[in-house]
């Protein structure tokens, strides 16, 4: 390549040279003055501040201006990027590894008390005999009044194999009585899978280092209960409300249905950056029926499942649009035990098309309903999308034309949902030959 350079430039070598000893100069100001810039820029960083902190109307912590100063600073890049203390990146480490030190039991506030919802079974709450109402009073002779519900797990978790003293108030039980524990690793179960008639239901709640294996859980489960792959007619992949997470766990979940091709491509700032994460051959389900469930709460990771299985016409997607994040972000530890989370790429799916601030249109739009007993007067809140955010990235895979024949086919699809409302046979029969034609399409590659 570089032959091919010089020989083009050598008719005019002359030109070059005078137009470098002309440039050169200038460059090295211009880059100069930009270097001063910052310098100077960090200067008045200072200057303000010591003045905060020598003229502020009440003392103030320097740690924690500082840290405000990193998090507004990550912050202005875009939604995402942001600063984690330590107390943060240590629970962003326990959310994403999927266990930890703990009792087993699901709680939550009621009337400012810690109320037991229910002990995981096999866990030391369960084992312990702690009931479902039970109220923690005390954690260690330390009172749990006043506490935030987060604060109160906070003084219940602990290192695998310490002991912890639970004071509890039970119905029927005249005084709270004391119940001692021995903490041990706690699962969060990040995949539940169920047998609904000749359907297996896999439910997704989030993408830690869990879910592909608690996924895999969740179909034995179900083909036990069916007596076998054989008597399953097809899969449900339920990922509404499912926030992402783990880029790693996602190109697992989506392997796990296809055989070959591409499941998803990332993008950075340098080229040596750019990344192809291509499918293995072997579907779990032996090509099996797959309908992936999203909505406006579907988002990162559940993305890219869902566009995977979509541009490869492996999966009918059915509910309502997806929530639109099409960035990936790498967590960076730091000094000081904190870390900064980073948005570093964007991710394409295998149709090479970015679906930020976009979202992915379901194949067959089906809003839901109202809960029963719902004010049908009162209107739904309108969720809110990735493109509803300040400050996001833009989307860089698509023109305008594309960005409208896109609206369109979202306006169309919407159109024959509405058509649930007056003729809800006809518009069942219109469901059903979509879904046959992305299967048909999926038979044809």
């Amino acid at each position: 390549m570089r032959k091919y350079v010089i020989a083009a430039l050598g008719g005019s070598i002359a030109g070059a040279v005078l137009a470098t000893q002309l440039a050169g100069p200038l460059l090295a100001e211009t880059a100069q003055k930009s270097q001063s810039s910052v310098y100077q820029q960090l200067d008045l960083f200072g200057d303000i501040f010591e003045r905060i902190r020598s003229q502020y109307v009440e003392p103030v912590n320097s740690q924690k201006l500082i840290e405000a100063a990193i998090n507004g600073m990550l912050s202005s890049l875009d939604p995402h990027s942001s600063y984690m203390d330590p107390k943060q990146w240590h629970a962003m480490q326990v959310q994403t590894k999927g266990e930890f030190g703990g009792l087993g039991i699901e709680v939550t506030q009621d009337q400012g008390f810690v109320k037991v919802v229910t002990p995981i079974d096999g866990t030391p709450a369960a084992k312990a005999g702690i009931k479902t109402g039970d109220y923690i009073t005390k954690v260690d002779g330390k009172s749990l009044l006043g506490k935030t519900l987060d604060q109160a797990v906070e003084m219940m978790r602990g290192p695998v194999g310490s002991d912890v003293t639970l004071t509890l108030v039970r119905k029927g039980e005249k005084e709270p009585f004391d119940v001692k524990l021995t903490r041990d690793t706690i699962r969060m179960k990040a995949a539940h899978g169920k047998l609904i008639g000749h359907t297996a239901v896999l439910r997704l709640t989030v993408f830690n280092e869990q879910t592909y294996s608690d996924m895999m859980d969740g179909l034995k489960e179900a083909e036990k209960q069916a007596g076998g792959l054989k008597n399953i007619d097809g899969v449900v992949l339920d990922l509404r409300n499912n926030p992402g997470g783990l880029l790693t766990q996602a190109i697992k979940v989506a392997d796990a249905f296809l055989n070959k091709g591409e499941i998803v491509s990332t993008r950075g700032r340098q080229p040596q950056d750019d990344e192809r994460f291509n499918a293995t051959p072997g579907d779990v389900i032996d090509g099996k029926p797959i309908v992936v469930l999203i909505n406006g709460g579907s988002a990162s990771a559940s993305e890219i499942v869902t566009g995977a299985l979509k541009d490869h016409h492996r999966a009918i997607v059915v509910g309502t649009k997806s929530f639109g994040k099409g960035s990936v972000q790498t967590l960076i530890p730091l000094k000081g035990d904190g870390a900064m989370r980073l948005t570093t790429a964007r991710y394409y799916t295998p149709s090479g098309r970015s679906i930020q601030a976009l979202g992915i249109q379901p194949d067959i739009v089906v809003p839901q309903p109202p809960t029963k007993g719902a004010d049908k007067a009162k209107p739904e809140p309108k969720p809110t999308y990735e493109a509803d955010l300040p400050g996001i990235l833009k989307n860089d895979s698509i023109s305008e034309a594309e960005k409208k024949q896109l609206s369109a086919e979202a306006k169309a699809a919407e159109e024959e949902a509405k058509l649930r409302e007056t003729d809800f046979q006809l518009a069942y029969a219109i469901d059903l030959l979509n879904g046959m034609n992305v299967l048909d399409k999926e038979k044809g590659q």
